[in-house]
């Protein structure tokens, strides 16, 4: 195989980790803002400075990723042809996952603008969304089966 390829290939799986990490602590820094008693001024402006920070910090990741996706997408033409159906229903997923970090973007500016109205355990059970994404799309990868 081509070494560009690979190099490519390598980057992209690190950033997409990376990316997803990002994706998996978010939302519990939401749960954590759910949580946050009234008058607990300095615990909320800590967890909005983390959320912050992480969400730029995954935004950084998930742009460079994607960079990355398509320049295998363009530069290695493997989803052409037919049994390669997989690589669409990934990317369908990709665009939901994308949806998902500016979801989390939107919940943390609710809780900037002290304007959240969702319970810890709606986080709760939001948290589990990037989980079931990143299964569903490494299930894809690996079993191709479509």
């Amino acid at each position: 195989m081509d070494t560009l390829y690979l190099g490519t290939k390598t980057l992209h799986i690190i950033l997409v980790a990376s990316w997803f990490a990002g994706l998996f602590y978010l939302p519990r820094i939401l749960v954590n803002l759910a949580m946050v008693a009234p008058d607990s001024h300095a615990e909320r402006e800590r967890l909005l400075l983390m959320g912050r920070k992480l969400q730029r910090f995954a935004t950084v990741l998930m742009v460079i990723a994607l960079v990355t996706g398509l320049a295998l997408w363009l530069g290695w033409p493997f989803w052409r042809g037919p049994g390669n159906a997989w690589v669409h229903a990934k990317l369908t997923l990709v665009v939901a996952v994308i949806g998902f970090h500016h979801m989390n973007a939107r919940l943390l500016r609710g809780f900037e603008r002290a304007d959240n109205r969702r319970s810890h355990v709606w986080f709760r059970v939001y948290n589990e969304i990037s989980v079931l994404l990143f299964a569903a799309i490494v299930a894809l990868v690996v079993f191709k089966p479509f």
